[in-house]
């Protein structure tokens, strides 16, 4: 996985020294400090593959910092993502806002035999699981999963994965540049370690076996961090535009097309292997040639694409879905809808709900769940466009020929 921060954090100190004493006294005090920081993430499942495991040995000196990530209130805006870097710059991002969070949930079954979505939202994930943090904020988690061949496989991670990001999480947290890399780092962990999980459970009982997609959003003041396997989607709405935070994981897009089938996979008819409409899913470890235990493991991955941002004051809202929203919203229109329900009423939870029945009437044949976590109290603001004043003429031709048709009519 390729990880790359929003920013290049700068790292030249002093270029010239004062005295070769007062230099070497400088590095020895702070290589002390580096190696009394080092420590060893603990594990929470005592059932995973050791295999499925070994690739994240050598990171764990990157993730882990004596259990403290410190954070300053400044790292711009950047995205963390495979085999690509995005990188949004903002210079003098303010520092004074503060999200106020507010979020609403609803599902409906639709038009499908059974009910396989489910989702959760978690506004401390702390308090939730009984741990005591020493943070300044706390900590928000919020998902959506869904799942195919039955509910067993997202119900499963619904369960398991916010525990195992919790566990993984430093006691401490304070927000610095190294912030996105490290939580990516940790919250890529808890889902290969969730699918190891889910594989043992089906072992012991095969009536379990089904897969699942997972998009989660994380929140710790004003850090945002989106991590998508599958095509459920995220989008942000900022001053009403619509920006998508995550990426559909399916069989057409070529980028997941090359990594498929560089590990064996193929493409039939849209599916992959002939079977699934993912190319990234949790579970699914009953399907033979899908997975393989191991460090580069099979064509369907249980590897999550994260993107981070730092949220400022205007970004409104976070939409999350199932895919069976996105099959009759585009982003910028599921915005749309939603900012014009929060300015009637500004109640997120009879926003989602109307956007599965507007959903609905759109004749949506899948399974439908809708998140949607709100950064402020007030409603999203009325956006005033600018038109530009432009001199309209008519040529003498067209002068002439309206004349005569008003004077053919009078």
């Amino acid at each position: 996985m390729c990880v790359k921060d929003a920013d290049q954090a700068s790292k030249e100190e002093d270029q010239e020294t004062l005295g070769s004493s007062n230099s070497n006294n400088h590095n020895n005090n702070k290589k002390k400090q580096q190696e009394q920081q080092q420590a060893s993430w603990p594990l929470h499942c005592e059932v995973l593959h050791n295999t499925q495991m070994e690739g994240w040995t050598q990171d764990s000196a990157l993730i882990s910092s004596s259990d403290v990530i410190s954070f300053d209130n400044s790292f711009p805006l950047g995205s963390i993502c495979e085999d690509r870097v995005v990188t949004e710059s903002k210079e003098n991002l303010p520092t004074s806002f503060v999200p106020v969070l507010r979020s609403g949930e609803f599902s409906d079954i639709g038009r499908r035999p059974y009910m396989e979505d489910t989702h959760t939202c978690i506004s401390d994930l702390a308090k939730e699981f009984g741990y005591n943090f020493l943070c300044e904020e706390t900590v928000s988690l919020y998902g959506v999963f869904d799942g195919h061949g039955g509910e067993s496989a997202a119900i499963f991670v619904r369960d398991h994965l916010p525990r195992l990001i919790l566990d993984h999480l430093p006691r401490v947290i304070v927000e610095d540049a190294d912030f996105p890399t490290k939580i990516g780092k940790v919250v890529t962990k808890s889902f290969i370690e969730t699918d190891v999980a889910f594989a043992n459970s089906c072992s012991l009982e095969s009536s379990l076996s089904s897969g699942t997609t997972a998009l989660t959003a994380m929140i710790y003041g004003r850090s945002l961090l989106v991590a998508n396997v599958g095509d459920c989607r995220a989008v942000l709405s900022r001053n009403g535009v619509a920006i998508e935070m995550s990426e559909d994981h399916r069989p057409c897009c070529n980028k997941e097309r090359t990594r498929v089938e560089s590990l064996g996979g193929y493409i039939d008819d849209g599916y992959l292997n002939g079977q699934l409409g993912v190319t990234r899913a949790l579970g699914d470890w009953h399907l033979e040639g899908m997975k393989e235990p191991g460090e580069t493991g099979g064509p369907l991955s249980a590897e999550p694409e994260l993107r981070s941002i730092m949220l400022t004051e205007e970004d409104e809202f976070l939409i999350i879905g199932s895919d069976g929203i996105w099959d009759v919203f585009s982003n910028q229109n599921a915005v749309d809808f939603a900012r014009r329900r929060l300015q009637d009423h500004n109640d997120v939870e009879l926003c989602c709900k109307e956007m599965v029945e507007e959903a609905i009437k759109r004749q949506a044949t899948d399974n439908l769940t809708v998140v949607i976590v709100s950064f402020h109290l007030e409603p999203p603001p009325q956006i005033v466009v600018q038109r530009a004043k432009e001199k309209r003429t008519i040529s003498l031709e067209g002068f002439q020929s309206l004349r005569c048709l008003l004077e053919g009519n009078a």
